[in-house]
């Protein structure tokens, strides 16, 4: 449910080594760092939309039945062998996910918790208000905008500046100590939780396929949109 190292490549320093910032202006901050940046009071609320934009993105692709995004092939998988709904499993996942950045020495933000918990709930909730469709018309439009909405959300969380989801620091942290490119790191990723996913009764489809394709260039093209200028970051240690 994250995409921030895949969508943006970093290019020159405009500040110091601490806090590189790259062309779209995101900023490598620390967690301190990323609350000492400031613009709280927009960053905050762009955090939490985004999230909560992600769980409602996600509800549309399992109500649209057409295929779900690669991790939640995994997560509709696990959630028919444990006591929790999809919202539930979501949660599970994250969390045991960010166990795996203590060895990868990942560094989590108030984002990273909040995603690990905000779309799950979101999804939980939503999921209880809204039907499948009965007519195909609807369950595609469904899956096309389910896409364009967690591009949206991913654009704006990310945009807030406040921590890489739980996923995100999975690949990033891989990469860093496999020296394999992210490319590479996020398709290994992405394949093997389908997989898995799979093999545990997950629900794959075309709009597994046309999220892994428009996905990456559709929230590369709405991060500028959405991400936060940070003026404290460059005097941020």
């Amino acid at each position: 449910m994250d995409l921030t190292a895949a969508t943006v490549a970093p290019t020159t320093m405009r500040t110091p080594p601490t806090a590189p910032v790259d062309s779209v202006g995101l900023v490598d901050l620390g967690p301190i760092a990323q609350l000492r940046a400031g613009r709280l009071a927009r960053r905050l609320p762009q955090l939490a939309l985004g999230l909560v934009l992600y769980g409602l993105s996600l509800t549309l692709m399992v109500r649209g039945d057409l295929g779900l995004a690669p991790w939640d092939v995994l997560h509709s998988g696990l959630a028919s062998h444990l006591p929790l709904d999809l919202g539930g499993t979501i949660v599970l996942v994250s969390f045991v996910v960010l166990l795996a950045w203590i060895p990868l020495r990942e560094r989590p933000g108030i984002g990273t918790v909040a995603n690990a918990v905000v779309i799950g709930l979101t999804a939980s909730v939503a999921l209880q208000v809204l039907d499948r469709p009965d007519v195909m018309a609807l369950r595609i439009a469904y899956m096309l905008g389910g896409i364009a909405l967690c591009a949206v959300a991913t654009a704006c969380y990310i945009g807030a500046q406040l921590g890489r989801g739980p996923r995100d620091g999975l690949m990033t942290g891989l990469h860093r100590r496999t020296g394999m490119s992210l490319r590479l790191v996020r398709t290994g990723l992405e394949l093997g939780v389908v997989v898995v996913g799979l093999a545990l009764g997950g629900h794959l489809g075309v709009g597994t396929l046309l999220f892994a394709l428009g996905i990456g260039p559709l929230t590369q093209a709405l991060l500028p949109l959405f991400v936060i200028d940070l003026p404290k970051a460059v005097a941020t240690p």
